[in-house]
């Protein structure tokens, strides 16, 4: 608790965002819980299941910017908040959302069932992508973000998808349809902490954007930048490709608050359709 307070408090403080939107709210896993939380002049410290979420300032106070993980049952949470004198629990309430199913071809049979191999590799790439996720730096949380790419965008985030018949774990991104070789760029100001190509994902990048919003992008045909960069918002990242487990070119784009995978489009601003 001590270490989240001390990156959210130095980060937040001193940052009023009265005259700012936030991001569109949604109480439903793989939603944003907007959550009024107690504080002085100094940003509470908050969790979510033990991660740290970012706090933001409004003209009313402070609110508890909160990815709710697409895994979460409804009812009842609850944050914990460390004011800096007393820790205080602030609750609030998930709803039920029904997402769609999917069904897929892949042509590629070992990216439906991995050999023993292949199992090792995805293994590792996940506790490497998991790293990726979990980035909470002391950087302003950008409340909107441009679309990384043009293109009609799908509403397949959290559909529980089945490859050749057999059931996966829920969509955790946004489609967005291009032609290979499309430029995408970073919707925001941040830092590439992760590059590489992976087993399911192909040619994948992550962005540390501060305080907890971290975006993926996978399947690029081509990598243009390395671990380390600072990005401005709009640098060109890379192309669109089709590597790793997919039917077609397109772009997969992820977007992580306190390290739970949640819908882009609450994240969007409003004139990037």
């Amino acid at each position: 608790m001590k270490l989240a307070r001390l990156l959210i408090v130095c980060a937040l403080s001193l940052w009023s965002l009265s005259s700012f939107a936030l991001p569109r709210e949604s109480r439903v896993p793989g939603g944003i819980a907007i959550v009024a939380v107690p504080g002085g002049a100094q940003a509470p410290a908050v969790t979510f299941k033990k991660r740290p979420v970012a706090v933001l300032k409004q003209d009313k106070g402070w609110q508890a910017i909160v990815g709710i993980p697409l895994d979460t049952l409804p009812g009842s949470q609850v944050l914990k908040v460390d004011t800096g004198e007393k820790l205080i629990e602030v609750p609030f309430r998930v709803a039920e959302k029904s997402y769609r199913t999917q069904h897929l071809t892949i042509k590629n049979e070992r990216q439906v069932s991995p050999n023993p191999d292949d199992l090792k590799r995805i293994a590792t790439e996940q506790q490497r992508s998991a790293a990726a996720l979990a980035s909470f730096t002391q950087a302003d949380l950008p409340l909107a973000l441009a679309s990384p790419v043009p293109g009609p965008r799908s509403d397949s985030f959290g559909s529980r998808r089945f490859f050749n018949g057999q059931p996966r774990k829920p969509h955790s991104g946004m489609d967005i349809a291009a032609a290979k070789g499309t430029p995408i760029v970073s919707p925001a100001s941040g830092k590439v902490v992760e590059v590489g190509e992976f087993f399911f994902n192909g040619n994948t990048v992550f962005i540390d954007h501060g305080s907890g919003l971290v975006t993926m992008y996978c399947h690029l045909d081509r990598i243009d930048v390395k671990a380390g960069d600072q990005l401005a918002p709009g640098t060109r990242i890379g192309t669109v490709g089709a590597t790793g487990r997919v039917t077609g070119p397109h772009l997969h784009w992820g977007v992580s608050l306190n390290g739970a995978m949640v819908d882009p489009a609450l994240m969007l601003a409003e004139d990037t359709e």
